[in-house]
């Protein structure tokens, strides 16, 4: 029996892909796994028996990623489950960024009482004419699974699309369209488009990327939209330019003290993934993660381990190791099980940065003293196995 603990609310239908061998607790402690959202984990004391924490979306600030894989827990995320929902309100930025719909919205709440409103409204809409996006060049910074979205919708829209990504994954590159021009240097970007979105994670190397200096390379026509994590602007400068003139609009998904209400700003209350169909996917990805870790071992959209699958256990036993990554632990693992006459059928083992994961498919049972015995290799930070 399988216990799981939701640290927020999670969509229905993600938890109906847990079966019957399943149970919901609500004590984190008793937990061999957890579900979470929006909640924060930095300050929570995360079991023993903990081995899984699911985050039903992509960003994994809320989660303390080096202190969970100290304890040997792994941490996913549901990478593009959440894509489309935040791709159309982008679009949705880029047009009430570039006409001011929201300022025509507002005048003509403001005037409702007018009896000669229609009248009166062809008079005013020239205080709210705007641009088209069609012709238009944008820029996007990032090409993940939002960003290829992006990209790919902004040509169907007829954009001129650049893209920015020294990291591109094979299958993004697969999927991007040929029509979206790749830009080698992320100041070109700067220099050249008319729109610019970043949809890159938040790490020590990317905060406030788009600072003073990046903004005093663009135009001041340009028009910034934000809809990853506030802390990749500088927002403080972005305020200062829009005060200043020097350029037209920056669209953020993420309201704080320093731009709501601030001129040239358009805020809106974090509706990036706040979909029905969003939250769906992220919580049916999540408890996909959660069950083929438990039942089979297997990582696949880690983000402090290496992703690592064998399929479905069919062999007597399946050990899975969480270890540092240091020279040879296989060979102590496989000379253990050797040992004490374990035949290895399969097996692989993957790495990312300090930490490594090893999956030993085995022909026999795994005795508790044999578990022990791996524990106690220098560099193992969990050992499980799976029957």
């Amino acid at each position: 029996m399988y216990k799981y603990n939701c640290l927020n609310p999670i969509a229905k239908v993600g938890l109906d892909m847990f079966s019957e061998e399943y149970v919901k607790v609500d004590d984190l402690s008793q937990a061999d796994a957890a579900l979470v959202r929006s909640a924060s984990v930095h300050d929570l004391e995360l079991p023993e028996g903990l081995v899984a924490i699911a985050r039903a979306g992509a960003g994994v600030n809320n989660i303390p990623l080096d202190k969970c894989a100290e304890q040997g827990i792994v941490v996913f995320n549901t990478p593009g489950a959440n894509a489309n929902g935040v791709k159309e309100l982008v679009l949705a930025g880029m047009l009430y960024a570039s006409r001011d719909i929201v300022g025509g919205i507002d005048w003509c709440r403001d005037n409702q009482s007018d009896e000669n409103i229609a009248k009166t409204a062809e008079k005013q809409k020239k205080n709210f004419a705007g641009t088209e996006i069609a012709g238009k060049k944008l820029g996007v910074i990032g090409l993940g699974a939002i960003g290829v979205l992006v990209a790919n919708a902004a040509v169907h829209l007829g954009m001129d699309v650049y893209g920015y990504d020294p990291y591109i994954s094979v299958s993004a590159a697969w999927n991007l369209s040929r029509s979206v021009k790749h830009i080698s240097t992320v100041e070109d970007i700067y220099k050249e488009c008319d729109f610019i979105t970043i949809h890159v994670p938040l790490l020590d190397s990317t905060q406030k990327m788009i600072d003073e200096e990046a903004i005093g390379l663009m135009k001041p026509t340009a028009i910034v939209l934000n809809f990853s994590r506030d802390k990749l602007v500088d927002e403080e400068a972005m305020v200062k330019a829009l005060a200043e003139g020097r350029i037209k609009k920056y669209v953020s998904d993420f309201p704080n003290p320093t731009t709501v209400g601030a001129e040239g700003c358009i805020v809106t209350p974090h509706l990036g993934a706040s979909t029905e169909e969003s939250e769906d996917n992220c919580a049916v990805m999540a408890g996909r993660e959660i069950r083929d870790y438990l039942e089979n071992g297997n990582i696949v959209h880690s983000v402090n381990f290496p992703d690592c699958s064998m399929g479905a256990c069919q062999t007597a036993a399946r050990i899975g190791v969480l270890h540092r990554n240091m020279k040879g632990r296989i060979g102590q693992f496989t000379t253990i099980l050797g040992d004490n006459g374990i035949n290895v059928s399969g097996m692989t083992n993957q790495s990312k940065g300090d930490y490594s994961y090893a999956l030993l498919d085995v022909d026999s049972e795994v005795a508790p003293e044999v578990e022990e015995q791996l524990r106690q290799v220098d560099g193992v930070l969990r050992v499980r196995v799976i029957r």
